[in-house]
């Protein structure tokens, strides 16, 4: 349990954005040796939206960002935080929070990039519901975005089909008494699994080189098979985790969104914890996977479905690239 001086903490605001252009299955038949079968069969994407040569993470994320401070109805300088999760920041330093700062006007927050990989949404939430839950402000956003496509190889069928581009933001505000709210999260790593999804090169080990570049090491490399054997084992493990601490059971889970990575891994993860197909969330098939985007991306989606209302009990999982797991529930508030 958590600190019960903690000031309960809930969503005020929720928004997304992803480029226009879409890639679809058959577009991809024609860069590499794939079919539109193939792919709906092992992951159940049918298109990804991609963001336009010298569009980065910040460009997408500030459009989600905007959006979500105005359904709070609040402006960019009452903001004292932000926390951006994201694999692919504009830069290395200076951070794409501080990209997205001085593009809204947050004149007033300070803030840092999250790096979680898959998991930066969760994280990124987790970490701005406790800046608020402190009293160290009364607003806060966190963001997951991402530009996949800035490295992923095209020639790599078994990568390339996967991912797309997206972002999501949420603001975060403290909850009146009474009102739904965050109720608690459960975080881990191993990094012991790294080596099984990671961009080898580009980092303080292996610098950027005409070698690396010419052996595309500048780009995802997976193993699928150890990624898909964690994420299913680790997905069931820490919502478990998470329920069984409030003394909660998976059948009161009114809406579970898990990151949207394969459709197959959601639906076996899904399985093992005997939930109501009815009540997952699997909306990869019109974005792939966005890595930090997908959370939220999916949320809004089920908000717009009607499938997601005001006082639902909500299970957010992730696995990430690290390996990072994470998972968060709460009683939504919008």
């Amino acid at each position: 349990m958590r600190d019960c001086r903690l000031r309960p903490v809930k969503i005020a605001g929720l928004a997304t954005f992803v480029p226009p252009r879409v890639l679809t299955n058959a577009d991809l038949e024609k860069m590499v040796e794939t079919s539109n079968e193939w792919i709906l069969q092992r992951t159940g994407i049918r298109e990804r939206h991609i963001a336009e040569p010298g569009v980065a993470t910040s460009d997408l994320a500030v459009h989600a960002v905007e959006s979500a401070l105005k359904e709070a109805r609040i402006t960019p300088a009452q903001v004292g935080f932000i926390v951006v999760g994201t694999t692919t920041p504009d830069t290395i330093f200076p951070s794409t929070a501080c990209m997205v700062q001085a593009k809204i006007g947050a004149r007033n927050a300070w803030g840092f990039d999250l790096g979680a990989a898959c998991s930066g949404f969760t994280y990124s939430l987790t970490t701005a519901m406790q800046m608020v839950a402190t009293g160290a402000h009364d607003y806060a956003v966190a963001v997951g975005a991402d530009v996949m496509s800035s490295i992923i190889d095209y020639t790599d069928r078994t990568t390339c089909v996967l991912f797309g581009d997206g972002a999501g933001a949420v603001v975060l505000a403290p909850a009146e008494e009474g009102e739904p709210h965050i109720i608690d999260f459960a975080h881990e790593i191993d990094g012991s699994g790294g080596a099984a999804l990671m961009m080898p090169a580009g980092g303080s080990r292996m610098p950027a080189s005409h070698e690396t570049v010419d052996n595309r090491m500048h780009y995802v490399k997976q193993d699928g098979a150890v990624v898909f054997k964690f994420a299913v084992k680790k997905t069931e493990e820490i919502s478990r985790r998470l329920l069984d601490r409030h003394g909660m059971d998976p059948s009161q889970i009114d809406l579970f969104v898990s990151h949207q990575a394969n459709r197959r891994i959601i639906e076996a993860s899904t399985g093992r914890l005997g939930l109501d197909p009815k009540k997952v969330v699997i909306n990869l098939e019109n974005y792939g996977n966005t890595t930090a985007g997908t959370i939220p991306l999916a949320l809004a989606d089920a908000r717009r479905e009607g499938r997601l209302k005001k006082g639902d009990l909500v299970l957010l999982a992730s696995v990430g690239a690290g390996f990072t797991v994470g998972a968060v529930l709460l009683r939504w508030s919008l």
